[in-house]
């Protein structure tokens, strides 16, 4: 089946809505841990790091795979690839029901992390394959809301659940559903995405040095990492806890707080893919988009660590809008490598995202440990300043390094 064939009802139920079920599943397995954070701690008598760990087992794992899956996804194709890899999802989702101690919850939290690890590429892959190029960014930006689904998925949807189930009854239904994607992608999405005349396996992994050692592809890794990964790890973990210990609200608000925050990055993802569109058709960089967006995600945090309005939800509602402003990265590299290195290029730079992602994630909850809980067994305010002013400052040095004098800036702002 070629391109032509598909009309764009096919596109939709073929192509886009196979992938966005493994890729909703992705995103509620990542940021589902905000909402049972408390559970986890009372069951198992987690401290702060510890629970970041065990949360951040899913981004290393996530990480660890996306160099070979690159190479599989432009040997292989997207539908293939992505149906193991959500098999491998449900097993992980179903150990982590069963588990009675925190390392084998860790070992199915990072299986769910390796069996994640296509949800996004998978979908860019199959995106760039079968849609127009002129519309590459306003699709991917459609798709990525999915994400912010998943995500409003796991906030005020879980806690309901779990008035009539515990985390463990979640993960179990996690894990059917996981499987029953799995097989919908491999039944009904149209394979014709691989290499049609693949390098040699062992040449299609030098090129992955060649990819590591490009210019751009540098200049852009810093604010990814520490675009989505600030973002990723306070969505997905630590907004939840600075809710409870420094702004003291009960459960119910900490969810509906999460949900509309999740809400926010949905819509989020739709509106950069648009103005992206709209800025390139009329021959201006979207990088400036990008840049603007990162601003004021750091104005952003800088209002919740001083606790401007420290039970509003403004602020929240903002930083899910345009925290992921940064995934502006995926189709500009994509232009910039070519479809034939697109997977390569762009798990590439998702290895870092979430490579950075687990170590953000992690140090801050190593920071918040620095400060004793107080009787209630909350953190007190200063610990989570402290940690959130770290990323802050990471953040301002990515757009630093962004915007470096160099011969690859011009390329830049070609190219995204």
């Amino acid at each position: 089946m070629t391109a032509v064939a598909l009309r764009p009802a096919q596109l939709f139920l073929l192509v886009f809505l196979p992938f966005a079920a493994g890729y909703f599943l992705s995103f509620l397995f990542r940021s589902i841990n905000a909402v049972i954070a408390a559970d986890l701690t009372r069951d198992l008598g987690l401290d702060a790091s510890s629970l970041g760990l065990l949360t951040a087992a899913f981004f290393i794992a996530f990480a660890s795979i996306q160099l070979p899956l690159g190479v599989v996804l432009d040997r292989y194709g997207a539908a293939r690839v992505q149906s193991l890899l959500l098999t491998i999802a449900a097993l992980g989702s179903l150990i982590f029901a069963l588990a009675d101690d925190i390392l084998t919850l860790s070992f199915g939290r990072a299986l769910i992390g390796l069996g994640c690890a296509g949800g996004l590429m998978a979908a860019f892959k199959a995106i760039m394959r079968w849609f127009p190029a002129e519309r590459l960014a306003l699709v991917n930006g459609c798709f990525l809301s999915i994400g912010g689904l998943g995500a409003m998925s796991a906030t005020q949807p879980i806690e309901l659940m779990l008035t009539f189930t515990d985390w463990r009854g979640v993960f179990l239904i996690l894990a059917g559903l996981s499987l029953t994607s799995a097989v919908s992608i491999f039944l009904f999405v149209p394979r014709g995405d691989a290499s049609e005349s693949p390098s040699a396996l062992a040449v299609q992994v030098r090129e992955v040095g060649g990819i590591l050692t490009d210019a751009l592809f540098w200049r852009f890794a810093p604010i990814s990492v520490f675009g989505m990964g600030v973002t990723m790890s306070i969505q997905g973990l630590w907004a939840g806890p600075w809710l409870l210990d420094v702004a003291a609200l009960p459960r119910e608000d900490v969810a509906n707080r999460l949900l509309a925050m999740a809400g926010a990055m949905a819509f989020g993802f739709i509106g950069t893919g648009y103005l992206s569109d709209f800025l390139r058709a009329r021959g201006v960089s979207s990088i400036h988009l990008m840049a603007a967006g990162t601003a004021l995600t750091i104005l952003t945090l800088v209002a919740i660590l001083l606790q401007v309005d420290p039970t509003g939800w403004w602020h929240w509602i903002l930083f899910g809008a345009v925290g992921n402003v940064t995934a502006l990265v995926y189709p500009a590299l994509a232009r910039h490598f070519g479809r034939d290195a697109a997977g390569r290029a762009n798990t590439a730079n998702t290895m870092l995202v979430f490579a950075g992602t687990f170590a953000i994630q992690y140090l801050i909850g190593a920071i918040i440990d620095f400060w004793p809980r107080d009787e209630t067994g909350a953190y007190p305010a200063i610990a989570y300043q402290t940690a959130f002013a770290a990323t802050i400052a990471c953040q301002i040095a990515s757009l630093i390094w962004l915007f470096r004098p160099g011969p690859d800036l011009k390329s830049a702002l070609r190219q995204l």
